[in-house]
């Protein structure tokens, strides 16, 4: 089990790591421009969007000194400036895991896997 821990004055703390991607990929989500998290198959090297109940392989969480790092592997809609996605993607998933979890973020890496039209 990967997971995160903090001692606090009623003893130990463990959030696991697939419970931290999974509230992320969901505060992912309601941001704008975003249209899914990305999976990679090693076999053929190409990406595709992942289902809801599987977007956490697009997540990848690390934790080092007790801070966060977020690997976020992403689908943006077309037409879209992904500067202002991603700007707004760091804003909403720094403020919301911080609270829900306790635990600083340090750095949050964003790579677009890929474009899709929005009809």
């Amino acid at each position: 089990m990967r997971a995160s821990s903090m001692d606090t004055h009623m003893g130990n703390i463990s959030i696991d790591h697939e419970v931290i991607a999974q509230y992320a990929g969901t505060v992912a989500m309601e941001c704008f421009g975003i249209v899914g998290m990305a999976g990679m198959s090693v076999k053929d090297g190409l990406v595709k969007l992942l289902k809801k109940d599987s977007m956490t392989r697009g997540i990848q969480v690390t934790l080092n000194n007790n801070k966060l790092t977020l690997d976020f592997h992403v689908i943006v809609s077309y037409g879209v400036s992904i500067l202002a996605v991603s700007d707004n993607l760091v804003d909403s998933v720094k403020y919301k895991v911080e609270e829900f979890t306790g635990i600083e973020i340090e750095k949050i890496n964003i790579f677009v896997e890929g474009v899709k039209v929005i009809d």
